[in-house]
């Protein structure tokens, strides 16, 4: 099961369901497409937060941000 999930809401409300439901989170990024992609620390995380969020789950193609090489 993976531990990222693609939301339709913005990264200040994902950010505060995590601290909510009691999950932590591993990485984080708003997504160019709109959106909010988290990564979790385990499956079960993960799964808290689809069932939370189980009519907002992004589950098309995304388009993320570049990250640039230092």
């Amino acid at each position: 099961m993976s531990r990222a999930v693609q939301i339709d809401a913005p990264r200040e409300d994902v950010v505060a369901m995590c601290a909510k439901r009691g999950v932590t989170i591993s990485a984080i990024e708003s997504l160019v497409s709109g959106g909010t992609r988290v990564v979790l620390n385990t499956g079960a995380d993960a799964e808290i937060i689809r069932t939370a969020y189980r009519t907002k789950i992004i589950t098309a193609p995304v388009v993320r941000a570049k990250w640039a090489q230092v």
